[in-house]
């Protein structure tokens, strides 16, 4: 749990990026952190949001390691080029956003790679922020042998026929019978993308199938309250739901 561990314990992580076999082999690049020690240790997936494949989510890679997780966050922008994380998001969403194929591809690439590590405890979790977590919940619903998934306001989950795309051609929310893990998720009541009248919808949709799911909204928070750089950040909400991420995490993913 957050800021729990005792001040004479040892500590200590490696980050780097790697290369890793993405959608349909393709080698992409990957942001990867892990304790050291000989563990075993659960993974985490984390998938970016619209922003990039960015500082802030290298750094909450960082944090799950530093809570006892191998942490790997796949580039799933890597097929656009490479430059700054706000210019490959920008040709992502010139481009109409990442195919859902593509994302998934590299998620179960992701996940193939945590287990296969010497290290590994053979459990593994997925979250994502944003778009991120509508690809979350995606993968959920989509990739088998995940066990643990953490929405945090994916917006689009719920998605109007005219909206669909070829590269998103299904809603997510579509696919929640085929929902396979538990499921968290954490909402801003303030925020319009999702708008609550959305998370509503799915709530109803996984009652509706005797889903495990856990959803915390939280009042005063819109959109990205975790983003600490910019004037969504609420770090009281935040902070609270973090620690019930790792309460989540831990009890799926620890034991």
């Amino acid at each position: 749990m957050w800021n729990q561990f005792r001040t004479d314990e040892y500590q200590g992580m490696l980050a780097e990026t790697i290369t890793m076999a993405g959608h349909k082999g393709d080698l992409i690049h990957a942001y990867f952190s892990r304790p050291l020690g000989k563990g075993p240790f659960p993974g985490v997936i984390l998938i970016p949001h619209m922003p990039g494949w960015d500082e802030f989510y290298r750094e909450a890679a960082r944090r799950f390691s530093q809570h006892g997780y191998v942490a790997i966050c796949p580039d799933i922008y890597c097929r656009f080029g490479h430059g700054t994380p706000e210019e490959m998001a920008g040709k992502a969403r010139n481009a109409g956003g990442v195919p859902d194929d593509s994302v998934l591809g590299d998620c179960e690439g992701a996940m193939k790679y945590l287990r296969a590590l010497p290290y590994s405890n053979d459990k593994v979790g997925i979250i994502g922020t944003c778009s991120g977590g509508r690809h979350s919940f995606l993968a959920a619903c989509r990739i088998n042998g995940l066990n643990a998934a953490v929405n945090c306001w994916g917006g689009r989950v719920v998605a109007a026929k005219q909206d669909l795309t070829p590269g998103q051609p299904v809603a997510p929310i579509d696919y929640t019978s085929s929902l396979a893990c538990p499921l968290l998720g954490i909402f801003g009541n303030d925020d319009r993308f999702p708008p609550p009248e959305q998370v509503n919808q799915l709530e109803e949709e996984l009652k509706k199938y005797g889903k495990n799911y856990q959803f915390y909204r939280y009042d005063g928070a819109g959109h990205g309250f975790w983003y600490y750089h910019g004037d969504m950040y609420r770090p009281k909400q935040a902070m609270d739901s973090w620690q019930k991420v790792f309460e989540f995490f831990g009890k799926y993913l620890q034991s």
